[in-house]
């Protein structure tokens, strides 16, 4: 069944989940503290009721409807998806308040997303007229009713209506056709998470979600339903979901964290929780060893990965299936066979590589949950 976690026993060489450690544990493996990742989700928990708003986190870093389920479990409003794809995975392991955060184009996906409105409550993202039209056809032939927001365009400059009248006329233009119904918007400031001046991060991005709120009163006065005001990432959730008049946030890679969100972000009080499990397969040089973990393993490119606990290796090159590391004079005991765990750069680009998680608590293996949204980008 999708979102089932796998039994460990079934699942690691017919070995008992008890006997799975991190030293007997195949490699290279996608790894979850259980410990830290729980304390990030209780922290996010806690930042949205603390500020009286809903957190529905994003599924693109996990893909997993196991975890969205964690998530619900933990107070989540629904999850966030990045495609119908994603959305049709997590419906099918059992989670119904879905906010798809892309645009749906093409008679594939219209016949699809009205399969999903059978069995989910999925929301939609509009910024033309031209993408309600046919999903509202499809709708209304299907018998179906799906809720859409708008997304606005609040200085991303990627997709959004333009805010203002631009919006309103939009929103005129989509209100009345059958087989959609209008809930709110929706906006990202994402090309304002790297400002490395935090009370100048905090003004713009006050800054851009003035912009969203403002928008939401505008539809509002002008008649429209307006319930749903989304936005904020894991590298702005911190003054998005403070903000006034803003409803819910999407930061999703809070529960797992790396290091472009720790270095590049200023996201400091969240746990690293994601780790890939890596083995030593060669000491070509006093200075240097080879893990059997490279590009297809994890990404570092946004930002380098890190060695766990120790300063003293230094990943600096990846080829597809190795990883060079440079080694201190402290670190040249380094012996092959030797294991270490790597902090990837970005974790959303590192899941995507593996087939499933591996959930430890401690050195323990607790729990296999399966990435079935991997490989879904239609």
């Amino acid at each position: 069944m999708p979102g089932k976690s796998i039994s460990c026993q079934s699942s690691v060489e017919g070995k008992n989940h008890v006997e799975v450690t991190k030293d007997t544990l195949d490699t290279p493996a996608l790894c979850m503290d259980l410990d830290a990742m729980e304390a990030n989700i209780q922290k996010m928990v806690q930042a949205c009721h603390g500020n009286n708003i809903r957190w529905r986190p994003h599924s693109k870093c996990h893909k997993s409807a196991a975890i969205g389920q964690k998530l619900i479990e933990a107070g989540a409003l629904g999850i966030t998806c990045a495609k119908l794809g994603e959305a049709e995975v997590l419906a099918a392991g059992g989670i119904e308040d879905l906010l798809i955060a892309n645009l749906i184009v093409g008679p594939t996906k219209m016949q699809r997303l009205a399969s999903l409105c059978r069995i989910a409550r999925p929301i939609v993202c509009i910024d033309h007229i031209d993408q309600a039209i046919p999903m509202s056809e499809v709708m209304a032939a299907e018998g179906q009713v799906v809720r859409v927001i708008f997304e606005v365009d609040i200085g991303l400059a990627r997709v959004g209506v333009q805010p203002g009248e631009p919006l309103l006329e939009l929103a005129a233009l989509v209100a009345p056709l059958p087989g959609l119904e209008v809930v709110g918007i929706m906006g990202y400031e994402g090309h304002l998470l790297t400002i490395p001046d935090l009370e100048e991060k905090k003004v713009k991005i006050g800054q851009a979600l003035d912009v969203l709120v403002d928008c939401a009163n505008s539809m509002k006065a002008a008649g429209f339903c307006c319930d749903i005001v989304s936005c904020g990432g894991t590298g702005s959730y911190a003054f998005s979901c403070s903000h006034p008049g803003i409803t819910e946030i999407q930061a999703g890679g809070a529960i797992m964290m790396d290091q472009f969100y720790r270095n590049q972000c200023n996201v400091q009080d969240l746990e690293n929780a994601l780790t890939v499990l890596a083995t030593v397969v060669s000491r070509p040089a006093p200075d240097r060893a080879i893990i059997d973990a490279g590009r297809k393993t994890f990404h570092a490119d946004s930002e380098p990965a890190v060695v766990v606990g120790r300063d003293d290796i230094q990943v600096v090159q990846l080829s597809a299936e190795h990883g060079a590391l440079h080694l201190d004079p402290s670190a040249q005991d380094l012996k092959i066979g030797d294991r270490l765990e790597v902090i990837p750069g970005y974790s959303d680009m590192t899941t995507v590589l593996h087939d499933q998680f591996y959930g430890f608590r401690g050195d323990q293996l607790e729990v296999i949950w399966p990435l079935e949204g991997r490989g879904r980008l239609q």
